[in-house]
């Protein structure tokens, strides 16, 4: 059989390792960003500040800080997805499985879902800005021309 332009194969495997592979690259970064930002106050490094809903608010510095790192995590996030995934009709996908992991376990580390919505405003704006902009990469990128040679094959 011929094969198919871009055609996409069931892999299992495949999509596993990639969400375990984004929520690395998640976690990882936003623990750097964090740390970047407790650097620059000198306050001190927990879980509190990726898993609790009370740190992310706009009355306090340390609260808009880790706002700005969740931010920042986001953009990152949305290079992995273009270094990693590399396909726009999927950034949307593993950036919801992301964002949906990241609840699940802000769920179980407070055991209670939140209704601050400075927490749910933070975590849709960074699930908007990462999906667009991953997405945008990678349709540059699968956008790209492809190069066509013109000379004729000598081993035909």
């Amino acid at each position: 059989m011929g094969s198919h332009f871009r055609s996409y194969v069931w892999d299992p495997v495949l999509i596993i390792s990639q969400i375990i592979l984004m929520q690395c690259i998640f976690y990882s970064f936003l623990g750097l960003w964090l740390a970047g930002v407790d650097g620059l106050v000198h306050t001190s490094r927990s879980l509190d500040q990726i898993f609790s809903y009370e740190v992310l608010g706009f009355s306090t510095t340390q609260g808009r800080l880790s706002m700005m790192a969740f931010t920042l995590n986001s953009l990152t996030c949305a290079i992995g997805l273009w270094f990693f995934i590399r396909r726009g009709k999927q950034c949307l996908d593993f950036t919801v499985t992301v964002h949906f992991f990241h609840v699940i376990g802000c769920w179980i580390y407070n055991a209670h879902l939140t209704a601050a919505l400075s927490w749910w405003l933070v975590n849709v704006a960074c699930m908007a800005l990462m999906a667009v902009i991953g997405e945008y990469l990678c349709m540059r990128t699968e956008l790209r021309a492809i190069p066509v040679n013109t000379t004729p094959k000598s081993n035909l």
